[in-house]
């Protein structure tokens, strides 16, 4: 026997919240919402979104428990940054667990960090690589902070989301890694020129490929 939705079945009432879920994030873009704004009241949503005051408040709970939105007692609803994200940690505990994930991670990440680098020697900006010099000079990088500025000089806000989900998914597998002050000095040296040959020849010297597939 077939089931169909009907009223109040949980076809029906699935179908009801994935909706909302979706009309919600709709309504995030087309407001311009970013991390830090705050989302309509509870009541303004149903009303928007022409359903009840519970499919809302259900879709909400689970934006919150994903880590994309937080209540604050009093004050309303916030946008949170992907940055901290419950849902990185708990797809990694899940995907990450097969050795073949793992490899293509691996592979996967450093791939991104080459584009990403090759982007950030072509597209940075006289503030971005003031930023960098003033911090190699004074030592204070390191991996994290590195990538982070290099992600951002590729003014390519994907880019940056992308890179910093496979972050956070390898440093739950494997912790993040370090490389010696000459690699940035060098790096520093490279970007300034906007020389992308030396700046890959770099990355590949440092950085070797963790291939996930042999040849």
């Amino acid at each position: 026997m077939r089931w169909h939705a009907r009223e109040g079945s949980p076809v029906k009432d699935a179908k009801v919240y994935i909706e909302t879920l979706e009309q919600i994030r709709r309504i995030i873009r087309e407001d311009g919402l970013v991390a830090g704004d705050k989302l309509p009241s509870e009541r303004e949503l149903s009303e928007r979104l022409q359903v009840g005051r519970s499919s809302v408040r259900e879709a909400l709970r689970a934006l919150e428990f994903l880590g994309i939105i937080e209540t604050r007692r009093g004050e309303g609803t916030y946008i949170k940054d992907i940055g901290n994200h419950q849902l990185i940690n708990l797809l990694g505990m899940f995907i990450l667990q097969d050795k073949r994930a793992k490899a293509d991670l691996a592979e996967t990440k450093w791939l991104i960090e080459q584009l990403c680098l090759q982007l950030a020697c072509q597209r940075w900006q006289e503030k971005d690589l003031a930023w960098l010099e003033k911090n190699v000079r004074q030592k204070s990088m390191n991996y994290d902070v590195f990538f982070q500025w290099v992600t951002m000089a590729t003014h390519n806000y994907l880019l940056e989301r992308i890179w910093r989900v496979l972050h956070n998914f390898s440093a739950t597998i494997s912790g993040t890694g370090s490389l010696p002050d000459v690699f940035y000095e060098k790096m520093l040296e490279a970007l300034a020129k906007r020389d992308e040959a030396v700046v890959t020849e770099i990355w590949k010297t440092y950085v070797r490929p963790p291939l996930s597939k042999e040849k």
